[in-house]
């Protein structure tokens, strides 16, 4: 055989090898990762619940500051309320 005949065949080979197995593999394998990585785990979901805990308690205290600071007599400004705030609950 033609060594530019046997060059030609094995590039042909690896050819059909990367369009018809390595290019398939590689779409299914990052499709199936991506999957996978949609959701939060169960530790980001605790700590995503911590923080929103800690949130509502600094809010909570930040208001009970402000209602102490005001002075009696000072016009009372509007407060935020549960639709105004930007809250999901």
């Amino acid at each position: 055989m033609v060594p530019e005949a046997a060059l030609g065949i094995g590039l042909g080979f690896v050819t059909i090898v990367c369009l018809f197995v390595i290019l398939p593999w590689m779409i299914l394998n990052f499709l199936s990762k991506a999957r996978k990585s949609n959701g939060l785990t169960d530790e980001d979901q605790r700590m995503l619940e911590d923080l929103w805990r800690s949130a509502r308690t600094m809010e909570r205290r930040v208001e009970t500051l402000e209602r102490l600071i005001e002075p009696e007599n000072a016009p009372m400004r509007p407060r935020p309320s549960e639709r105004t705030r930007g809250d999901i609950n």
